[in-house]
């Protein structure tokens, strides 16, 4: 139970690094499951306050990687149209069979909502682009929590080195 309780830790930080990167998969949330099943292991005592702590953390940012982009395209000029536009971009862009649409949903969003909200291309291009960074910030955001969670994972690991394998 305990190498199969590992390795399913393992995989699911390895799955939620992957997934900060790809954002069809909630990258941070399936790396705070991967340090949950770590806790599962008979023989680790849970750590309430910790896994309560990166709970909150991977809720936080699975949140405010849906808000940012919306608020790049604010910053950058853009109207509640825009940031309208960004958010649904995002959810299609998502859903979108088609290569990088992840990237061009936001972006395509934006640009879309501030052209129906009466803008001129200029001021809609510019808020397509605040939203493509903000895009960009909230991936590095969620890219990094996410090989923090790693990181953490092997520093609780090595405190249980002796018992996971069993150094006799």
């Amino acid at each position: 139970m305990t190498l199969i309780l590992i390795t399913l830790a393992v995989i699911l930080l390895i799955v939620g690094i992957v997934g900060s990167i790809l954002p069809v998969l909630p990258g941070v949330p399936i790396s705070w499951l991967g340090l949950l099943a770590f806790y599962l292991i008979p023989g680790i005592e849970i750590d309430y306050w910790f896994l309560g702590i990166t709970l909150v953390v991977a809720v936080t940012i699975y949140i405010l990687e849906m808000v940012i982009p919306a608020m790049g395209t604010k910053k950058y000029g853009g109207s509640k149209a825009g940031m309208i536009g960004t958010t649904v971009g995002l959810i299609v862009g998502i859903f979108t069979p088609i290569p990088f649409a992840i990237l061009i949903g936001p972006f395509v969003g934006a640009f879309i909502g501030e052209i129906v909200n009466k803008s001129d291309s200029k001021t809609a291009l510019r808020a397509a682009y605040g939203s493509f960074i903000g895009f960009l910030a909230s991936t590095f955001m969620e890219f990094m929590v996410a090989l923090i969670f790693f990181v953490l994972f092997l520093y609780k690991g090595w405190g249980y080195r002796d018992f996971l394998f069993g150094n006799s």
